[in-house]
């Protein structure tokens, strides 16, 4: 039984819990609108700034530096200077940035599988 299921949770559950729950700060970092795209992509190679920009169509400069520096904060991601004139970053992911490419493909799986159950059940 997956750990999740395995919990009971107290009800009501308490705010201040669901706040300092590890899953909800996870959820909360890779549930926004680019976070999941950025580290797929990092999943399959380094890439520099403006080639990553390049490579997701609608996101503005500022959202991807957001977004890198909230996954650089978390440890997911690991940012690299070059020295070069201009300077050359560039972004990869962490070991731990690597482990999350996992759950994220099981989930992945499981909404491309239920999505026709899911647009039905909207249709209704």
């Amino acid at each position: 039984m997956p750990s999740m299921l395995g919990t009971r949770l107290p009800m009501p559950v308490p705010a201040a819990e669901h706040e300092q729950c590890p899953v909800t700060d996870v959820l909360r970092r890779v549930g926004d609108k680019w976070t999941v795209l950025v580290v797929v992509l990092l999943g399959q190679r380094p890439f520099r700034f403006n080639e990553l920009q390049r490579g997701i169509e609608g996101i503005s400069q500022r959202m991807l530096t957001r977004t890198l520096r909230g996954l650089e904060t978390d440890g997911l991601v690991l940012r690299t200077v070059h020295p070069t004139v201009p300077p050359s970053v560039e972004y990869r992911l962490t070991p731990l940035g690597e482990s999350l490419l996992h759950p994220l493909s099981a989930l992945a799986d499981w909404a491309v599988a239920h999505q026709p159950e899911i647009a039905a059940a909207r249709a209704r």
